[in-house]
């Protein structure tokens, strides 16, 4: 795994993905246009940046990694589970459709996602080229959302859960989540016997590891293959936008995948 620079815009891959026939990337804030609080790649929309400047910043995004930029769809991510098939890509100004998973069969689809301290999982199935990707903060963690996203892969394509890849993007660590009850009294709900694996205490103070609670809904939907960037968004606001270290006043950072072909 490691990082790429061109044209001003700086993106971090994953290596387990590097010799898979797609493309793969997630931008660090560098190299748009997007002024303070949001500087400088934002794609984060109703936070007090323009239309003009997150269409500017998705441009150089699909041109640095040779995309066209008329593939993109993304969605509004609304800590849900709804995973979709999109038919088609959105257009700039098109509505979004509200989701919190996206899979595509279609290399004529790039799938993107913003972030600022939730989890961005990326997967791939290579027998049946099949890409996804996941937006899962607190929230779509208790409630599963990358393993809503592998069962409708296997239910829509026909895969096999132990085919598909999986990696766990940059996103806030476990030095720097600190919950309260109304965080961890659902995590002990859901995960039972494994909750104290992605939790620890500090000072009384719980941190939850939202890598680890993530690896461990992957294992229970039978996904094996997984990476793990442990890049914290929060120790690292200088590359990525923190929503919990910067109080709020932050942007969005990009995810995508593509299909080739």
């Amino acid at each position: 795994m490691g990082f790429i620079e061109i044209d001003g815009l700086k993106y971090f891959q994953f290596e387990s993905l590097l010799k898979q026939p797609i493309v793969q990337a997630v931008f660090t804030r560098h190299g748009g246009v997007s002024p303070e609080p949001h500087n400088s790649l934002n794609l984060g929309g109703n936070i007090g940046d323009t239309d003009e400047n997150i269409i500017e910043n998705k441009r150089r995004i699909f041109a640095s990694l040779s995309i066209p930029f008329e593939s993109q769809f993304d969605v509004w991510q609304v800590h849900g589970t709804n995973v979709i098939i999109p038919e088609a890509p959105r257009k700039p100004l098109q509505p979004y459709d509200q989701a919190d998973a996206i899979l595509t069969d279609s290399p004529n689809l790039t799938l993107v996602m913003r972030f600022a301290d939730c989890v961005p999982i990326i997967l791939y199935e290579p027998q049946k080229h099949i890409a996804g990707i996941v937006h899962a903060g607190w929230q779509g963690t208790v409630n599963d959302t990358v393993g809503a996203a592998v069962k409708k892969m296997v239910a829509n394509y026909g895969v096999k859960e132990n085919n598909i890849l999986a990696a766990i993007g940059p996103s806030i660590g476990p030095d720097h989540y600190s919950v309260r009850d109304d965080v961890l009294e659902p995590i002990k709900k859901r995960f039972g016997n494994t909750w104290q694996e992605m939790i620890q205490f500090k000072e009384e103070v719980a941190f939850l590891n939202l890598w680890k609670a993530n690896e461990i809904n992957l294992h229970q939907s039978g996904v094996k293959k997984i990476e793990i960037s442990a890049i914290c968004t929060a120790c690292h606001t200088s590359d990525w936008y923190s929503h919990r270290a910067e109080h709020g006043k932050t942007g969005r950072f990009g995810a995508l995948i593509k299909l080739a072909g």
